[in-house]
């Protein structure tokens, strides 16, 4: 379900990309304002031989993808692929590399199937993986500029070194950045004639309205005032809740002061929290199931074929629990509300980097000829532009996508549209005309507002909007300070072991809050012993850890 989850994430940030200024056949003339050192294309009577590492999509077959043609006859490259179904890749990817029988490159899923930093640094130090920091200087300008323009994106992709190892996807989705958002019923508060809460306690009383007073008008006491799911994207209910009392980044529990790191779940305000979210549970206000259910479980209760039984569900966006179809009038009950106020006057919301992943994805070997390492990097170049970008992950121009036409309204506002979407027909096979998060390197905000959306945000090719506009809720809602988890790079002395104490304290940190909530421990008597068992995984040894990687990050 994890999975199928990443499938839904990628569909909503990749597939809905975007283009701007290109034209002409085959799609190779650059954007105005675009550089376009990628060069001419190598002699097409001789082929560059690469062998790659890839891995298979659904609906698409990567020899005979049309995305695939056109970068080799662009780029003069002749692929061998070593393709691999998504299940297993990362095991055969680094079977490939202990045996030293791996190929010239690997060009990896975004989000799903990328080398982790820690492999990075370990395999670009044995001198496996090469560094790619002459090549972009000599013959990738778009990565170059892009990286000047966007600082933290070269941090993200520089080791500890200075080597630029491989690279990872950036994509500023501003929806994914701001992932825990609540979606109430907005028809059940008509119904009711209840204002949207802004508060903790006005909360409360809207669920506790729900529950009581049979907002679904079928005479039964059936329904869930408040769910969700232990997945990710925004899915666990506690984040949205705990933000107000305390920040919680909903991953590694960490806030940021001055300059320090510092533990969320040790504070009197994480304690506050639980105490507020606890009383909820007691209340029969919490599904008990939004802690132990996947998200098909989570669904099955939007979906409810009896009646509309639920009031308020927590996720980055609605699909994950209620059907987005043509057709389906239950998703447009369903609406954002914006972080609440807590009895101190806290008003937080989870930040992230939206589409930003550390690691890497595409990678050159030590088995890579001169002349193969000068077309893998000019062809991810290429990819760094809009033209390239789009043609890599949405699918070429006159397949997947056309013109805008007149009435098309671009995502982002006073912003000219420059792509359409061309919508794949009822029973339509796939078009293998792109390598969808395959091809999905460089999106930054202004490339995603530029590509057509409808303006209903209930219709399917509005959606969207709808989440871009839910999203204006909460934007400012985040901390001045946030501890930079996606760009920071640990000592690689000590990144196992930090990787083993994040483990162990998120899994603690998150076994006490529900053992907290449901009351199987109590807050006052049990919350000294929780605090010292922090301790005892050595939460601060943890903190010291990241502190010196962020210290090291800003000199």
């Amino acid at each position: 379900m994890k999975k199928n989850l990443l499938v839904l994430l990628m569909l909503v940030t990749v597939c809905t990309l975007v283009i701007s200024g290109c034209s002409g056949k085959n799609n190779t003339q650059s954007p105005s304002g675009t550089a376009t050192g990628s060069g001419n294309t190598a002699d097409a009577s001789k082929p560059v031989e690469v062998s790659v590492f890839a891995v298979q999509e659904s609906g698409i077959d990567i020899p005979t993808n049309k995305f695939t043609a056109f970068v080799q006859d662009k780029f003069g490259i002749k692929f061998n692929w070593q393709i691999n179904p998504s299940d297993g890749a990362k095991e055969k990817r680094q079977i490939s590399l202990a045996s030293g029988d791996y190929p010239d490159a690997y060009l990896l899923t975004a989000y799903i199937d990328e080398f982790s930093q820690g492999d990075v640094l370990k395999y670009g130090q044995q001198g496996v993986l090469v560094p790619l920091n002459d090549l972009i200087d000599k013959y990738a300008p778009n990565i170059k500029a892009a990286m000047e323009k966007h600082p933290e994106m070269k941090t993200l992709n520089t080791a500890p070194d200075g080597n630029i190892y491989g690279l990872g996807a950036y994509a500023e989705c501003f929806h994914c950045s701001y992932p825990n958002k609540m979606w109430i019923n907005t028809e059940w508060l008509k119904k009711l004639n209840l204002k949207e809460p802004k508060t903790t306690e006005e909360f409360k009383q809207m669920l506790e309205a729900f529950k009581t007073k049979d907002p679904n008008g079928n005479g039964k006491a059936d329904e869930v005032p408040l769910s969700g799911s232990t997945e990710d994207f925004g899915v666990r209910i506690i984040p949205y809740l705990m933000n107000s009392f305390v920040y919680d980044d909903d991953r590694n529990y960490l806030n940021m002061t001055d300059g320090k790191v510092e533990s969320a779940a040790i504070k009197p305000e994480w304690k506050e929290g639980l105490t507020y979210i606890k009383s909820l549970y007691d209340a029969g206000l919490i599904d008990p199931g939004a802690f132990t259910q996947n998200a098909e479980a989570f669904k099955k209760i939007g979906e409810n074929a009896d009646a509309e039984i639920l009031g308020a569900g927590a996720g980055m966006h609605p699909a994950i629990f209620i059907n987005i179809d043509p057709g389906n009038t239950r998703s447009a009950h369903y609406n954002a509300l914006a972080p609440l106020t807590g009895p101190k006057g806290i008003s937080y919301t989870t930040h992230d980097a939206g589409g930003v992943s550390p690691g890497a994805k595409f990678v050159i070997t030590n088995k890579a000829s001169e002349e193969a390492k000068v077309a893998l990097i000019k062809m991810v170049d290429y990819m760094f532009t809009p033209e390239g970008q789009t043609n890599a992950a949405s699918g070429m121009k006159g397949i997947d996508w056309t013109d805008p036409a007149e009435g098309d309204v671009a995502l982002g506002k006073d912003v000219k549209p420059v792509i359409k979407q061309i919508p794949m027909a009822e029973g339509e096979a796939p078009r293998n005309a792109g390598w969808s998060g395959m091809g999905h390197f460089y999106m930054p905000k202004e490339y995603r507002d530029t590509f057509v959306q409808a303006t209903d945000i209930y219709a399917s090719n509005g959606y969207e909007r709808r989440l871009y506009n839910a999203s204006l809720l909460y934007q400012g809602h985040e901390p001045k300070e946030l501890f930079p988890i996606w760009s920071i790079w640990i000592d690689p002395a000590e990144i196992d072991e930090a990787s083993m104490l994040q483990t162990n304290l998120r899994n603690y940190i998150e076994q006490n809050e529900l053992q907290f909530i449901t009351g199987n421990k109590d807050l006052n008597k049990d919350w000294d012993a929780y605090v010292q068992g922090l301790k005892d995984l050595k939460l601060d040894r943890y903190l010291e850890i990241l502190q010196k990687a962020y210290d090291a990050s800003v000199k």
